[in-house]
This record gives structure tokens, sequence and C-alpha cells, in this order.
């Protein structure tokens, strides 16, 4: 069994989700399905397996089935569609994500149904939803480099022409250490934002 995991090049795909494989019982009774291999919306989709195993321990029979297909994972995920952030005052955020960043306002999503103050701002066809909630996060102790905490990403096209209007605004900010086009600042509650340059 171990000789088949390690030789059989079908499942090198399950070897980047595995660390190791691990068998100890006394006795063990295998039977697998290979289902087919497919590429659906460009994502290379690994051959799944359905294992079926018997296990003899010390005379106690354990049924053990394990299913896993592609099938049963793909939910129908599309894309983000919005990102929650936190901040204390909602005015003091709203001029740094409008007035500074350009965001401008989803006037179609409700912000005064919920129990707490906020509002939605287009980023593309996806929205950052500004939350007026406590922050159980510290304000201070935070990496000095955004990309070393939690931060949400946006896409844009011109990393010079942001560069200059957070110099302009006086906002601190540090670019990408891989030498990436990317830049990475923090909104008035210290929540790390990067901004990365994509190609058309």
């Amino acid at each position: 069994m171990a000789s088949l995991l390690k030789a059989s090049s079908f499942i090198y795909p399950l070897h980047q989700k595995l660390n190791y494989v691990s068998f100890s019982p006394i006795s063990t009774n295998v039977q697998t399905k290979v289902y087919h291999v497919s590429v659906r919306n460009g994502r290379w989709n690994a051959p799944s397996m359905t294992i079926k195993a018997q296990t003899a321990v010390e005379g106690d029979v354990i049924n053990n089935e394990s299913v896993s297909s592609d099938e049963q994972s793909d939910y129908g995920v599309v894309s983000v569609h919005h990102v929650g952030i936190l901040c204390e005052n909602l005015e003091r955020s709203l001029d740094f994500y409008q007035n500074v960043l350009g965001l401008k306002i989803n006037e179609a999503r409700p912000h005064d149904k919920l129990p707490y103050r906020g509002a939605w701002l287009w980023v593309g066809s996806e929205m950052i939803h500004l939350m007026e909630l406590p922050n159980p996060d510290p304000l201070t102790g935070r990496p000095q480099h955004g990309g070393r905490d939690r931060h949400t990403c946006i896409a844009i096209r011109d990393v010079s022409k942001l560069k200059a209007i957070l110099d302009k605004a006086g906002i601190s900010y540090t670019l990408s250490r891989s030498g990436r086009p990317a830049i990475f600042t923090r909104d008035p509650d210290t929540n790390a934002l990067e901004f990365t340059q994509i190609d058309d």
C-alpha cells in the first residue's frame, strides 16, 4: 500500500494536500474508486477518490468511509462580495476612503437597517462595508509593513499614481518587499490595505 502511494503518478496532486499517510492497523481492506480529471472555470481539479476501509483492531471492526469529490465541494464560488472593515468613527473613515482613495458609496445597500452605523463603498464590482463597531484588535504594536498583517488587497492600474496621492495627503505607506508593483498603507483605524497593480 505504501509503495502504491509513493509510486503512483496520478496521486501526486493529492500529495499537495497531505503531509503524510500512516497506516497502523493490524489488517486493512481498502477499496478505491478514481474519478475523471477535469478542468473547470480555468482551475485544475485533481483526481477525487472514494475510500472505504474496514480496519480490524483487537477484534473490533471499525467502519470508516471518507468521500471527497469535486462535485460535492463545488458550491458555486463566484467572487468576493464584500470585505467588512471596522472603524471607530464613520465620518473620519469616509473622509479617507472617499476623499483620499476616491471610492464611491453604494447608495442601494441598506445602511440604516443594521443596529450600528456603516456605509458600503464600491471597489470595482465588489464592496467594502465600513462598520462603526468596537475593534477587538489592538491599535498599537501592529507590523509596520501591512503585508505582514491582516489586510484587504485591492487591484489597481497604477501604483505610482496612488503613491503620489498618498504623498500629497501625508499618509505613510510601504512598498512591496518582493519588488512587485504594490503599495501598503493603513486607514485611520490602522486596518491594513494593499493596492496591487495588475495588467488589463
